[in-house]
């Protein structure tokens, strides 16, 4: 079992449908719309959105959330995963009634449980939601800044990433960056590779969620490299939305090749019919990928990882020292 780490998950957008489909039971609610024959029912990246809307407002109070970061970091674990970063989005807890701070309390208890039951370090990146505008997004950033969470320890953007100007964003970025928090943001997935650019120019993050289509501009390849923005690539998701038809069209042999530093991520695993686990092992069967090569995956993000540099150290010694990463 090789050693992973996740860097790029929505924490709402990890839920199974099952798990779903018992917060429906438990609230009274009809998940009909978007969940058939256990499986959630989406047909573009809109109907997607939409469903994952109608199924985050079905977690509704701590506990809730504590369920869902526990039961999906304990199932990390057990496929052999050291780290994790969750994608949190206050403005869904909001949505569903709960307050920022007894969301981030909720999910806090959830990771403090899979720590305990299965070893598994987790922290939380606060998102603003680009479609909802530059102002819900600053307001993100600067609920991120002032929480004061030990476990909250970067901001980034996700939602549409056709909605607004990336320089419409900037300000929020200033805000999460002043309060030393790490700076991650979503382009180059549903846009193409000026929407990467834009990002290294206006926000200057220290990761990108997804970034593929930078392989588009080879100048902005090369920028991507000697640069050191960490990718979180997400090949199974990227398939699953048609960004490419399939995984011999994936960029990221050729991102891998020229210099950039990528890492695998399952983004919203259910939704699109993966885990992290998978996506190790496609990387393997497409992409041509041994042991070692994984286990510098895992490296890669552990060092890109949003910790401070004791829990780095620690999660680095954990590699060197897991049975796979010895072996290879």
């Amino acid at each position: 079992m090789v050693p992973m780490a996740e860097l790029h998950c929505h924490i709402e957008g990890a839920a199974q449908p099952a798990l779903v489909e018992r917060q429906a039971a438990k609230y009274g609610a009809d998940t009909s719309a978007f969940i058939r024959d256990g499986r959630y029912v989406w047909h573009d990246f809109t109907s997607f959105l939409a469903a994952y809307d109608a199924a985050s407002a079905l977690f509704r109070s701590e506990e809730d959330y504590a369920a869902l970061a526990e039961t999906y970091l304990t199932g990390l674990a057990r496929d052999g995963a050291l780290y994790a970063e969750i994608f949190v989005s206050p403005d869904h807890a909001r949505e569903a009634g709960l307050t920022p701070q007894a969301y981030l309390a909720g999910l806090a208890a959830g990771i403090a449980r899979a720590r305990a039951v299965a070893g598994i370090e987790a922290r939380m990146i606060v998102i603003g939601v680009r479609h909802l505008g530059a102002a819900a997004v600053e307001a993100a950033a600067r609920l991120a800044a002032g929480c004061g969470h030990p476990l909250v320890t970067g901001f980034g953007m996700a939602g549409d990433e056709r909605a607004g100007r990336m320089a419409d964003f900037a300000r929020a970025f200033a805000i999460a960056r002043e309060a030393g928090l790490g700076i991650t943001v979503h382009a180059g997935e549903l846009a193409g590779w000026q929407s990467v650019a834009d990002a290294l120019d206006h926000v200057a993050p220290a990761r990108i969620g997804h970034g593929v289509r930078a392989i588009e501009n080879p100048d902005l390849v090369r920028r991507i490299a000697a640069e050191g923005a960490v990718l979180e690539c997400c090949p199974g998701s990227n398939v699953a939305l048609s960004i490419y038809p399939d995984f011999a069209a994936h960029p990221f042999p050729a991102l891998r090749e020229a210099g950039c530093r990528v890492t695998l991520n399952a983004d919203d695993p259910p939704y699109f019919w993966t885990s992290l686990a998978r996506e190790y092992a496609l990387a393997e069967r497409h992409f041509g990928l041994g042991p070692a090569d994984l286990i510098a995956l895992t490296r890669t993000a552990l060092e890109a990882a949003f910790v401070d540099e004791a829990t780095r150290r620690r999660l680095l010694a954990r590699l060197a020292t897991a049975p796979a990463a010895a072996a290879g």
